[in-house]
């Protein structure tokens, strides 16, 4: 197909090159305050599990309440700097970057701190009015619900993009991955970066991220779904966005409409994969749909699903960057969702085993 036959053509091109500041992600930097609680932690708060929604007044005292726990956690999160580095680990030094707005304070520090050990570039627009953003990871029975208090995060100004600095990384990527929920901060900046994209005939990756974009946010998501080569989204939310679209709930079904969507370059046709927790992966491509399946993890070593989407985001991106086909892409994403979940948040060994086919 089409599509199989431009990445064999990157991998071909791509598999001397350098990769140094190849993969770019742009998002909403967070720190995860993440701890085990009991369902009536979770419904005091009114939050459904294997869900993301942004905080709401009601939601404030969560942060405090997490904080805590003896168990609690701090760990480097938001949905694009997770798969960003879990790309990175996966990869060459130097291959990636990360753009987002962090607060000048403790926190601010711990995330620039993890980035750098994590080998990404950060370039972090500080802002000094507004804290660095916080996710609270509710974690029960190895199952997740996030509330994001976006605070610096949502400061993002489109003026830190066209600076010097930051354009010479955008113009060095070769692939922009960015999750949906920076839809909700700056849509100028996602549609800036991914017209450059489209005219340079780069690649330009989009995750849908959470149900509420498709139905709070859906024409800002329309704007940038017409830039996408590839589209990233779970079940649950491959079906909000058919239901919405009147294309039904048969993800599969959702997979092709989606692929088939207006499209800004016409370069290579879109990719859409919809990942289906431990059931199969789906990928759309040129009107097929093909299933890949996952392997099955015993129960008992399931620790925490939390930045499991994003982990496979990460593999896919690493393969991908390398000049990897469909196949290798799925099984290096398929690969990192199944280290993460074994671990508490989106955390990885210090050295990653994986063994690349080629």
């Amino acid at each position: 197909t089409r599509v199989t036959t431009h990445i064999q053509r990157m991998a071909s091109e791509q598999s001397n090159q350098d990769t140094t500041g190849a993969l770019l992600g742009i998002g909403n930097p967070l720190l995860d305050i993440s701890a085990v609680v009991d369902m009536d932690f979770v419904n005091k708060y009114g939050v459904e599990m294997n869900n993301a929604i942004l905080a709401e007044p009601k939601h404030l005292p969560v942060y405090t309440e997490l904080a805590a726990k003896d168990d609690v956690e701090y760990i480097a999160g938001g949905a694009t700097q997770n798969s960003i580095r879990v790309a990175q680990w996966m990869s060459a030094p130097g291959t990636t970057s990360y753009i987002g707005c962090i607060g000048s304070d403790e926190f601010g520090e711990r995330l620039k701190a993890s980035l750098q050990s994590d080998g990404v570039r950060g370039l972090y627009l500080e802002d000094g009015t507004e804290p660095t953003g916080t996710c609270a990871c509710l974690i029960h029975e190895g199952e997740r619900s996030l509330i994001a208090n976006l605070g610096a995060a949502n400061a993002y100004q489109f003026s830190h993009i066209q600076a010097e600095e930051q354009t010479a990384v955008v113009e060095a990527a070769q692939f922009v991955y960015i999750a949906g929920f920076f839809l909700t901060v700056s849509t100028e900046t996602i549609t800036h970066v991914a017209q450059h994209i489209a005219d340079q005939g780069k690649t330009f990756l989009m995750n849908i991220s959470a149900p509420f974009l498709v139905q709070v946010f859906g024409e800002q998501l329309d704007a940038a779904l017409y830039y996408t080569d590839f589209v990233f989204a779970n079940e649950t939310e491959a079906r909000m966005l058919g239901e919405t679209k009147g294309w039904g709930n048969d993800v599969a079904t959702c997979a092709l409409k989606c692929a088939a969507l207006p499209k800004a370059s016409g370069m290579r046709a879109r990719t859409v994969v919809f990942t289906q927790g431990a059931s199969s992966t789906i990928v759309a491509q040129n009107g097929v749909v093909k299933e890949y399946p996952v392997s099955p993890l015993s129960p008992e070593m399931l620790v925490d699903v939390n930045g499991a989407g994003d982990a496979f985001v990460g593999g896919f991106l690493a393969s991908l960057v390398r000049g990897g086909n469909m196949d290798a892409c799925v099984e290096a994403g398929h690969w990192a969702a199944r280290v993460i979940i074994q671990r508490s948040g989106c955390t990885f060994p210090d050295t990653c085993d994986y063994e690349w086919s080629a």
